[in-house]
């Protein structure tokens, strides 16, 4: 798949210089749109050509059922789909292509962990940890397993600006905790979660550790070894991929012992009319046909990262970081949430305008070409803690730049002077 990115490449000093951009030359959406200013990063990415040219080449040079077919076609697609594998499996620190599961989505990778590991482990009176910086990802399937097993649901918090302390972790995991699931990177604050302090704690209370790295996979170096955890669920959309395709990585001997999370066709080793033997990992959890093009296409956003290096994409982050909680903080009409430290926010800024409904903010800034989110983010317990029902979310990535920082402040003055008249 390397041979399909031909992405630049910076060093992390070069990178972190805003007024240069050769990124986004590779990306036909913003090619075809230089005015506008793409701060949605934390939703969606945009895609570069190789990742679409990949969709495009799977349909019309190797399109065929993978896995079933012993022609060359859908040879030829089966080798397509574990060539990606290889790429998630790498880019995660994976021992082993076959600890990579593919899914829809993070949400999808993280249902089936709470459907099958936390249907398996709980019991009334264990306990399941997870932190107020949440996505309802990774929220909601733990309520709904807690209720079927009688287990109770516990929260970590951190400080206002987002950074959990030593004794926070020591008091809130303890003996009872059987799973702990915990986020990488806050959609919301942008804040590092120290997982491998999480999981350090929880490894001598016995419990499993869990990690959302829908936000981190895109921004940071994630190790699965390093991390010590057991299983990890991202997903491709915000890596470059296209949508529809998640991973869930987890260590080989726990995905063996867990039960299927969806049954039906190809995940199956044998069927009798009385019962059935499932197939090995990691196809004993992907039931049906795959999206084999957007798998394929998926590696290939990958290895685009992979191409160009975790060094410059976070310091390119940190750069726009910087630049755009410095331009708030020179207008004293707008609140920000999380560290007062630029480089902890990793490209992700969640304010309020004084006065002014997010949804009004994000409608004007729409009229100025600068696409920024509106809401909760999915992580409404975050938001009633913080004190708001609703935030402003800019959210940035390599291929952002200064002029993309300079549109976005541009329009925030237009928010204030329309709501107060100013000339």
């Amino acid at each position: 798949m390397a041979n399909l990115c031909r992405a630049p490449r910076l060093s992390a000093a070069e990178a972190a210089n805003l007024e240069v951009n050769p990124y986004k030359a590779d990306f036909p959406l913003l090619v075809a749109n230089p005015e506008l200013a793409y701060l949605d990063n934390a939703a969606t990415a945009q895609r570069p050509a190789c990742v679409l040219e990949a969709e495009t080449r799977f349909y019309e040079t190797m399109n065929a059922n993978p896995l079933r077919g012993l022609y060359g076609l859908s040879v030829e697609a089966t080798a397509a789909i574990e060539e990606a594998r290889a790429t998630f499996a790498r880019l995660v620190g994976a021992a082993s292509p076959r600890e990579i599961v593919f899914t829809r989505n993070a949400s999808e990778s993280l249902n089936l962990v709470a459907r099958t590991l936390g249907e398996q482990v709980l019991s009334e009176g264990d306990e399941v940890v997870i932190s107020i910086l949440e996505h309802h990802s990774n929220l909601i399937p733990w309520q709904e397993v807690c209720k079927r097993t009688g287990a109770t649901l516990r929260w970590l918090y951190p400080s206002q600006e987002g950074f959990f302390s030593e004794e926070e972790i020591e008091a809130t995991i303890g003996p009872a905790t059987r799973i702990v699931s915990i986020t990488q990177l806050s959609n919301v604050l942008g804040v590092e979660v120290p997982v491998a302090a999480i999981a350090k704690r929880a490894r001598e209370m016995g419990a499993y550790v869990v990690v959302d790295g829908a936000q981190s996979v895109p921004h940071v170096p994630v190790d699965v070894r390093e991390l010590d955890c057991d299983l990890l669920a991202f997903s491709a959309h915000k890596a470059l991929g296209p949508f529809g395709v998640g991973a869930l990585w987890g260590k080989l001997e726990l995905l063996e012992a867990l039960p299927p999370f969806l049954t039906g066709g190809e995940m199956i080793d044998s069927v009798t009319q009385e019962g059935a033997v499932w197939a090995p990992v990691p196809h004993k959890f992907e039931a049906g046909t795959q999206d084999a093009a957007g798998i394929y296409a998926a590696g290939v956003g990958l290895a685009y990262l992979e191409e160009v290096g975790f060094e410059a994409i976070e310091a390119r982050d940190a750069a726009l970081g910087r630049a755009l909680m410095e331009g708030l903080a020179e207008r004293p009409f707008v609140e920000v949430y999380g560290p007062e430290d630029a480089n902890a926010h990793h490209g992700v800024v969640s304010f309020n305008v004084q006065g002014v409904h997010p949804h009004d903010v994000s409608s004007i800034l729409d009229g100025a070409n600068v696409a920024i989110r509106a809401g909760h983010h999915c992580a409404q317990p975050l938001l009633t803690w913080l004190g708001t029902s609703s935030t402003c979310r800019a959210s940035g990535t390599f291929y952002n730049d200064a002029r993309d920082v300079e549109r976005f402040l541009e329009a925030i003055d237009t928010v204030w002077s329309l709501f107060h008249g100013l000339a």
